[in-house]
């Protein structure tokens, strides 16, 4: 069994092609459970959680054909870490395994795993239902995720500016330093309002619990990527937002249970189950409507999907194994 970390993870990996291997696994489809969340009491601290995400393959066709695999993600998620112990709140490892014979193969870091595959998600989304122009984008956010969704949608559209937005203004600064010398234009914005009313895609990745984003900002042909917000109590949009935009999700079963910018207004009777237009599987296999007009607001909502995670480990892996040995830097160890 081998280890691999998050630099091997992220050497492994890039935009637009891990953007191709989710389209084609949300193709052919796997056996994606709803994920498990157990919530860890622990005296005189915040509550911790745990989630557990098994996906497993049925099938050898497409782009995954050395499989089929097993995998299961386990993530913990304490929210003081980083004041406590300088420590990112977020840790993991993903599990692969073989189906045919259930042995483990690879242990990987599981929060890289996870943003590159979470931002895939949003950009395969845009790949659907953005404006094929759209060249201006704004980000509200500017955690782990950042500046994966920034090189994840300007692969797939032809971006030339991005705004940032943080409520950490410093934040939003250190991730537009990163792409000085990118030839894209990043800087950053005090404004939200103002760089939603100009933007052509508008995504957001925060923890708000209340929304951060009006739909009365949304102008005509906006596409509205919202990655953050992960559980059902948990919003980063408004009502306004959800009306006014046609709506798409990654998966039915989890934008329905834990995407708390859609259950809050299905509840409330803002919207139906039936303005759900579709999820990622039905737009990679053509079964899902699509944006009708230039002019039309659409909205994805994500709170991530096992599937995805199964698909990028197994580009993790069959790029491992084809290279061999650890390299140098010892970033692949036999266990």
């Amino acid at each position: 069994m081998r280890f691999i970390d998050g630099l091997q993870v992220s050497a492994a990996l890039s935009y637009p092609a891990l953007v191709d291997i989710l389209d084609d696994a949300f193709r052919i489809g796997a056996i994606s459970p709803l994920r498990h969340h157990h919530r860890i009491s622990l005296e005189r601290r915040p509550e911790a959680m745990m989630l557990l995400m098994p996906a497993w393959q049925a099938s050898h066709e497409g782009a995954l054909t050395a499989g089929p695999y097993i995998g299961i993600k386990l993530i913990t998620m304490f929210p003081d870490n980083t004041t406590r112990l300088s420590k990112p709140g977020i840790q993991g490892i993903y599990l692969l395994l073989s189906s045919e014979s259930g042995e483990p193969l690879a242990v990987m870091d599981a929060p890289s795993l996870t943003v590159w595959r979470t931002a895939a998600a949003s950009a395969l989304a845009s790949r659907y239902l953005s404006r094929p122009d759209a060249s201006h984008m704004v980000l509200a956010g500017a955690g782990a995720l950042a500046e994966f969704l920034i090189q994840a949608h300007a692969s797939v559209r032809p971006i030339t500016h991005v705004e940032i937005w943080n409520r950490t203004p410093a934040n939003a600064a250190k991730v537009a330093a990163k792409f000085a010398a990118s030839g894209l234009d990043v800087t950053v914005t005090s404004d939200l309002e103002a760089a939603v009313r100009r933007a052509d895609i508008v995504s957001t990745a925060t923890i708000s619990s209340t929304p951060i984003v009006r739909g009365a900002w949304l102008k005509a042909g906006t596409h509205l990527d919202c990655v953050g917000a992960y559980r059902p109590d948990m919003r980063e949009t408004d009502d306004d937002c959800v009306s006014r935009a046609k709506l798409w999700v990654d998966t039915r079963i989890g934008g329905l249970n834990e995407a708390g910018d859609i259950v809050m207004p299905l509840k409330a009777g803002v919207i139906t189950e039936a303005q759900v237009l579709g999820d990622l599987y039905g737009l990679s296999r053509g079964r899902a409507p699509l944006r009708t007009s230039p002019d039309d607001i659409t909205m994805f909502k994500s709170v991530g999907a096992s599937i995805e995670d199964l698909a990028a480990a197994v580009a993790v892996w069959d790029t491992v194994r084809s290279g061999g040995d650890a390299d140098d830097t010892g970033h692949e160890h036999e266990r």
